[in-house]
């Protein structure tokens, strides 16, 4: 599918401050006229991602430490964080260090943190923490008694079912698993493989009206970021944004690839407005940034970032509000949309 449209390249004069245009969508625009990025906090050791709005509004996001990079002058090697933002005063504290190498972060209709932890040190499993109790709960720690890759992004249906990836980008442990894949949490506790087809799954997310659930494969080729040498050549494998009819018991099947990004790299996390349209971070070097897309896949606009990794939107007054983890950053933007999240049970 044909990236770049007209429209989107109205949308990048605008959010780049050059001669605007967006008014040419009109009372439709998603990005308003003149609207800009906001930094909020650039403090990050190596790797912002998986930012949430929690029920109050505090903004969580995690700080993903490589291993190999991440070493103080002794050799000591910092262990990951998850930091939180609060909107309100615009500050940004630790809220749990080590942060077990947490990657995606969401909420579920309770208002409990559901965190997926990575490898390289880190928990290789999902955690449940109760906000009120401060207690946390392994809801994933082995599938066939075997540890998972690297648990990376998470979605929740309203049903309760959680969905999360598993691929391995970075970490020295051993690969148990077959196959890089998506598996289904059910509200007792029972884990299921879905999805295996899938390329090297990264972000994903579940539809507004819950009969679709997004999976994004970013398949770089191998499982070491930044531990193989400049000059080895690696094959990229599917890059690209597939949709999957997801069942009412909670299956899901193939259905199309949405948009392939090869060769360049392609998109990261993404979440869903309330009428169902995409925002993708898209980590195309070549055009970095938030591509927003309807859910059949056509572009609507485009806001240019440095490589993203992950978006999500606020809450409350903050409802239209984009957050997006790129680089060692955490930023913003308001729009004219309202971001999905679950029903409050």
């Amino acid at each position: 599918m044909r990236r770049g449209s007209i429209v989107t390249s109205m949308i990048l004069c605008a959010v780049a401050g050059l001669p605007d245009a967006a008014s040419a969508q009109g009372k439709n625009a998603i990005v308003p006229k003149g609207a800009k990025l906001e930094k909020l906090f650039d403090g990050g050791v190596v790797l912002t991602e998986g930012c949430a709005s929690a029920p109050d509004g505090t903004i969580f996001f995690s700080d993903i430490t490589f291993s190999h990079v991440s070493k103080d002058k002794r050799g000591f090697i910092e262990a990951g964080h998850i930091w939180k933002f609060d909107p309100k005063t615009k500050k940004t504290t630790i809220f749990r260090s080590p942060s077990g190498m947490s990657n995606g972060i969401k909420f579920d209709a309770r208002g409990n943190m559901i965190v997926a932890e990575g490898a390289d040190f880190g928990g290789r499993r999902l955690i449940k923490t109760d906000m009120k109790t401060g207690k946390s709960y392994i809801i994933a720690g082995l599938f066939e008694g075997r540890r998972f890759n690297s648990p990376n992004d998470i979605t929740i249906d309203e049903k309760g079912r959680i969905y999360f990836s598993d691929p391995r980008y970075l970490g020295h442990e051993p690969i148990e698993q077959p196959v890089q894949a998506v598996y289904r949490i059910d509200p007792d506790g029972t884990i299921a493989r879905i999805i295996t087809d899938a390329g090297k799954p990264n972000g994903v997310c579940v539809s507004p009206d819950q009969k679709t659930l997004y999976v994004v494969s970013n398949d770089n080729g191998h499982w070491g970021i930044e531990r193989m040498p400049k000059d080895a050549p690696a094959r990229k494998g599917l890059m690209a944004l597939q949709a999957y009819d997801l069942m009412p018991d909670g299956s899901a099947k193939f259905r199309k690839i949405l948009v392939n990004y090869a060769p360049q790299d392609g998109p990261d996390g993404l979440c869903a407005d309330v009428e169902g349209n995409l925002y993708v971070a898209v980590r195309d070097e070549t055009r970095p940034g938030i591509y927003v897309y309807s859910p059949t896949g056509k572009e609507l606009a485009y806001i240019k970032t440095e490589i993203p990794t992950n978006v999500g939107f606020g809450r409350g007054d903050e409802a239209s509000t984009l957050y997006i983890t790129a680089g060692k950053s955490l930023y913003r933007i308001r729009l004219n949309k309202a971001g999905y999240q679950l029903p409050a049970k």
